[in-house]
This record gives C-alpha cells, sequence and structure tokens, in this order.
C-alpha cells in the first residue's frame, strides 16, 4: 500500500510517498518524472514516517545536514540504483559531476568509459529529491544543469548549503 501527503517546505509543495515504512518518493509539484500511477495512493498525512520526514526537512531547510532517520526506497532500475546510491556519497555542501560520477560506475563495473548523459538521465529521474541529493550534482564546467524541480530550486538548495555560493 502506497501511502501519501502534501508537505510544505520553503521552496513550494512537494508530495511524498511511501510504503513498508520506507520513504519512496519525494517531489516538488510539477517537476518532471512525477509518477504516472497515482490514482490508488492514499493519503495519510498522519503515517508515521512522514512526521520524520517533515522533522528531517525543517532541520535542513534550517542549515543542518541531519542524517535521515528513516529508510529509504526508491525505485528504479539497477542503474539508477547504482547513480543514486553514489549521490547519497556527496557530502552536504560538496559537489560532484556527471562525468565524475560516470567515471565511478565505470571503475566498479570494470568498464572503460560510463555515458555521463546516462548517468544524467539517472540523477533526473531521482525519485527522492533533497534526501537523495542530486542537486549536488553539476556540469563539467561547474554550470547549474538539469533539475527535475527546475534549476531555481536546484540554485536554492546550493545557496542553503554553501551560502558563500
Amino acid at each position: 500500500m502506497m501511502y501519501t501527503c502534501a508537505i510544505n517546505t520553503p521552496l513550494g509543495m512537494m508530495t511524498a510517498a511511501a510504503e513498508n515504512e520506507a520513504l519512496t518518493g519525494l517531489w516538488f509539484r510539477g517537476q518532471q518524472y512525477f509518477p504516472k500511477q497515482t490514482n490508488e495512493w492514499i493519503n495519510r498525512p498522519d503515517y508515521r514516517l512522514f512526521e520524520s520526514l517533515r522533522i528531517w526537512l525543517a532541520a535542513y531547510f534550517t542549515g543542518q545536514n541531519p542524517p535521515p532517520s528513516f529508510p529509504l526506497d526508491p525505485r528504479g532500475t539497477d542503474f539508477q540504483r547504482s547513480v543514486w546510491n553514489i549521490l547519497l556519497t556527496i557530502p552536504y555542501g560538496g559537489l560532484s559531476t556527471y562525468g565524475k560520477i560516470a567515471k565511478q560506475i565505470a571503475a566498479k563495473k570494470g568498464l572503460p568509459s560510463m555515458s555521463a548523459q546516462a548517468v544524467g538521465g539517472a540523477v533526473g529521474r531521482n525519485p527522492i529529491s533533497i534526501v537523495i541529493p542530486c542537486h549536488r550534482v553539476v556540469g563539467s564546467d561547474g554550470t547549474l544543469t538539469g533539475y527535475a524541480g527546475g534549476l531555481d530550486k536546484k540554485k536554492a538548495l546550493l545557496e542553503l548549503e554553501t551560502p558563500a555560493l
């Protein structure tokens, strides 16, 4: 059973989804790649995990770096999940590039190279925004590129984590 709720954040409304006591999704309203099959989701703002998520988001948006106190269960392909696991290793206030992540995956798989564009596609389809920090991935020249929630939100999240930006 997939439970959902709306959560208000300083960057706008978000929709959270959870199943089996794990967070499966956190999307900004109107962002790209929002799931299409939501008609069977049950609105349960009182679902216990969502209270933990609200506390985590409140701390995050006040400039803290709390570890998630709830399990994550993003739904995607094995490749996407491998990219999302790397995103979880990017430190708060830190940045990585699509190319650097592609090199990490290629090295893990024993491949000579990996497509940075394929990595970009997986980063963009990250279903758990902010908690899985896809906003910390930038272009090879440091430019802000691609964010399913909008570049304005990506910029705001990076400025929150690194006020000197």
